[in-house]
């Protein structure tokens, strides 16, 4: 990495205002000792406080621009419209919350000038999470660490370092519900993880509720595997061979004991299409949310639509799908 390569870094922001001012004071900072080119993209992802008139005041420094959103469409689509207005060799992304010290990024950057790599994650180390959030995230690491066949200890770690190329072509995927770690090592050919501080949320509260971990791992799963239905398929076919096994069991035990048996067999019977009326149902659900996905996906409606880019944009909307 020469002194003529430019660092990108992408920030998705929502209604953290509290956080902004210490973010970007210790970022800047920390871009400054790197030496090189760098420019700072903060997307605007909806925020319903004072988080874009803070943006806004960043903009008296070089280097900053601020993707202003119309609304909030979720941090991996705020990320995405990030790519699609960097203009770096190395492109970082960063969570805006202050728990993964932007004072790392310069070791992001010296491991991959020094391995060549096309990805560089991260993992945290001594993780200030609560127990109901560092559970589920565990649990995302085992399967996407199945799913993708990379070997990487953490996922949900969104600062991480990407050559400009990688990020093109995840750009030009246009995929909807997408988990953007997992679908940089898609198209990655040496990928690598270093350990970094984690430090307790610096002020507000985490956006990221139960119900978004599930709805984030569901999209994990859609967008990367047909193990859901290639699952029920199985399940299918053994709850109709054990179906057909107790039959013939039944069967026998009514002739050998008489029809008093078990009360005539009604609650067996009640018992037994419980387990498949519910079995259905939970495969009527996972298909459905497969349908609901291509759904989305053929309707080609933008992933994000950006209002504004402060300060090279003039206003006018751009709608990527």
């Amino acid at each position: 990495m020469d002194s003529e390569t430019m660092v990108s870094v992408v920030i998705p922001v929502y209604n953290e205002e509290a956080n902004l001012p210490h973010l970007f004071e210790r970022l800047r900072s920390a871009m400054e000792k790197t030496g090189k080119r760098y420019e700072i993209i903060f997307v605007d992802d909806g925020s319903r406080d004072n988080t874009l008139s803070i943006l806004k005041s960043f903009l008296t420094n070089p280097g900053v621009k601020v993707v202003e959103l119309t609304r909030n469409y979720g941090q991996h689509a705020a990320i995405f419209s990030g790519f699609s207005v960097v203009r770096g060799d190395i492109v970082i992304t960063l969570d805006a919350d202050l728990q993964n010290p932007p004072e790392e990024i310069p070791n992001l950057m010296r491991v991959m000038e020094e391995g060549d790599y096309d990805v560089v994650g991260t993992i945290r180390r001594e993780r200030k999470d609560s127990f109901l959030r560092t559970i589920p995230s565990r649990m995302i690491n085992v399967i996407t660490r199945k799913i993708t066949k990379v070997n990487m200890s953490d996922w949900g770690c969104m600062l991480r370092a990407y050559r400009r190329s990688i990020v093109e072509r995840m750009v030009n995927c246009h995929e909807h519900s997408t988990f953007i770690p997992a679908l940089a090592t898609y198209f990655a050919k040496k990928v690598t993880e270093i350990e970094v501080v984690h430090e307790a949320r610096h002020g507000g509260e985490s956006h990221y509720s139960l119900r978004k971990l599930i709805n984030l791992q569901f999209d994990l799963v859609s967008s990367f595997s047909d193990f859901p239905l290639k699952f029920i398929m199985y399940a299918g076919i053994a709850m109709a061979f054990l179906g057909i096994s107790l039959g013939v069991v039944l069967g026998i035990a009514r002739i050998v004991y008489g029809a008093e048996w078990a009360a005539e067999g009604v609650f067996t019977l009640f018992s037994i299409l419980f387990a498949f009326v519910g079995f259905q149902f939970f495969a009527l659900g996972v298909m459905g949310e497969y349908i609901g996905r291509i759904y989305r996906e053929v309707r080609k409606r933008p992933e994000y639509t950006i209002e504004r880019i402060y300060p090279t944009d003039e206003g006018r909307r751009i709608c990527v799908s």
